[in-house]
């Protein structure tokens, strides 16, 4: 799926409608907020030294998970690092990955040099993550290959989306990695890292994989999420409701590696709720490959859906925000859309990639057609006051014609998304639509994506500005040295891909910040799509 974590977003760089560009220069990670920084990577924005990517790995945001192995508490813990890419999806796979190594007697530290182990948790989404996700595992190589002439014997241990998608390739062509791990045995990554590292972790999981390709089904079932050690903010969190996707969209490649879709059952996600606000989590982010489908495989033995599931989390204790990001344009019940707009913990905004809306495209996509897709914008839009509609397209689909191209921008400018990214197609392996016929022009697929977010730039400042004079909630994301100022986000901006806001002390600086405060802000200005507020209390 298109989603949010990999569009390029309009960017403060002022762009013309005639000019090209790369997705680097239009794109920048504002996650790096006084060293709380998510570790999720924006598209392909990250290609600097591994040394520079330790500020973007692992964070203890939260409370250390609560310590569950068999190491003794007086022996040296191994010591593990994560470089972690791609999706919150990747993200909260990482987390628990981490709280799992940390129960088990490894201390989860930032600093590559110093980590006995690497975990590059790799995306496998489009060819620029590919890229990305490569570098980083060369570069680990690299930091590993270094230290080996110092006699320290590091090990690197590949997982993530590319693992479970080209796990033979990765060991055949990188033999300076260790192990290449698929979702399936990530519960038997303590094990595997201590069996390298010659660590004693506890008695192996009968069936547990060996040797240096450790990769099974795509759908495994799900694992207990809620003992994490964050890569978010303490006082937001990704809360995963459901996992994989049955859809046939023709350039998406995710059911091949990701699985078939299946709900998480209702309890877990109610206790994964409870358990993350308990350590500060004042926002849940709802996650999933088609979030608003959940509970539809669960009808016959539950019966209940997103709708009820949001009534559940808004009475988790702390919980002030609860966002809907990756929602499919179909699934939208009724009683989904007024919960969404009656239940004040529910934002007032949702993510739906719709990657295209001419009727061409759509059905060379297998998507929904464009009478379904305007009937449901429009319906969200009258039943929902106040909501901020984000949303991502394909430029350059095999076949999208000029008119096709001119008809999308027509479309969006008359529509007005609050949020809205692009891509430029890539053709995935193993998908249909990297077999059809007139693929377009790589500078063509640039050059329309461009416009397209050129043209977004001036609706997202004007919508910016039509805000000036609000009262708001800001939620506090941090300190920004970047620009010498706080800066947080309204329930109307999700962490990492959407605009930011400059929070100041009219009174001069009396009444102090802290991350994670929610703070009730006045908007008196504007600096391109993002704002700038007063605190008012």
């Amino acid at each position: 799926r298109a989603g949010p974590s990999r569009a390029v977003q309009p960017s403060r760089v002022t762009l013309e409608s005639n000019t090209t560009m790369s997705a680097a220069s239009l794109l920048g990670s504002r996650a790096a907020l006084s060293g709380a920084s998510v570790a999720t990577s924006t598209a392909n924005a990250r290609r600097h030294s591994f040394s520079a990517a330790a500020r973007f790995t692992t964070r203890a945001a939260i409370s250390q998970p609560p310590s569950g192995g068999e190491a003794e508490a007086n022996t040296e813990r191994a010591k593990v690092s994560m470089v972690s890419l791609g999706c919150p999806k990747n993200t909260v796979d990482g987390e628990v990955m981490l709280g799992d190594l940390f129960a088990n007697g490894f201390d989860v530290i930032d600093e590559h040099e110093d980590a006995d182990a690497i975990i590059v948790n790799t995306c496998g989404f489009v060819e620029d993550a590919k890229n990305e996700s490569v570098d980083a595992i060369l570069a680990a190589a690299a930091m590993k290959a270094e230290q080996a002439q110092d006699g320290k014997k590091k090990k690197i241990i590949v997982t993530g989306c590319l693992a479970q998608r080209y796990a033979d390739d990765l060991a055949d062509e990188m033999p300076e990695v260790d192990v290449v791990m698929g979702f399936e045995n990530y519960k038997d990554l303590p094990n595997t890292l201590g069996e390298q590292l010659g660590v004693a972790t506890g008695a192996v999981e009968d069936g547990a994989k060996r040797g240096r390709v450790r990769v099974g089904t795509a759908s495994p079932p799900f694992r207990p999420e809620a003992l994490r050690k964050r890569l978010t903010p303490q006082h937001y969190a990704y809360l995963r409701v459901a996992e994989g996707c049955d859809h046939k969209c023709t350039f998406c490649a995710i059911p091949g590696f990701r699985g078939k879709f299946r709900s998480k059952p209702w309890d877990p996600i109610v206790e994964e709720a409870k358990a993350l606000a308990d350590t500060g989590a004042r926002e849940l982010c709802l996650i999933a490959e088609d979030t608003n489908q959940w509970g539809m495989d669960l009808k016959a033995s539950d019966g209940r859906g997103l709708a009820e599931l949001l009534e559940a989390l808004a009475e988790v204790d702390g919980v002030e925000w609860i966002r809907i990001l990756y929602a499919y344009p179909s699934y939208f019940s009724e009683e989904l859309i007024d919960a969404i707009a009656d239940i004040p913990q529910v934002a007032k905004y949702i993510d739906i990639p719709l990657q295209h809306i001419t009727n061409l495209s759509l059905l060379r996509m297998n998507r929904p057609p464009r009478a379904h897709t305007e009937d449901l914008l429009y319906k969200l839009r009258d039943r929902i006051p106040n909501l901020a509609l984000r949303t991502t397209f394909i430029s350059g689909f095999p076949g999208e014609t000029q008119e096709e191209h001119e008809d999308l921008m027509r479309f969006t400018r008359e529509f007005k998304f609050e949020r809205l990214g692009a891509f430029a197609y890539s053709e995935e392996d193993g998908t249909p639509a990297a077999t059809y016929p007139d693929q377009v022009e790589q500078a063509v697929r640039d050059l329309r994506r461009d416009q397209l977010i050129a043209q977004q730039q001036q609706i997202s400042e004007d919508f910016a500005q039509s805000r000036v004079g609000s009262e708001v909630d800001v939620i506090i994301d941090g300190f920004n040295p970047e620009f010498d100022a706080w800066t947080g986000r309204t329930s109307l901006e999700a962490p990492d891909i959407d605009p930011i806001v400059f929070v100041a002390d009219p009174t001069g600086g009396q009444r102090a910040l802290e991350m994670g405060q929610m703070r009730r802000c006045k908007i008196v200005g504007t600096s391109l799509f993002d704002l700038e507020a007063h605190l008012v209390d």
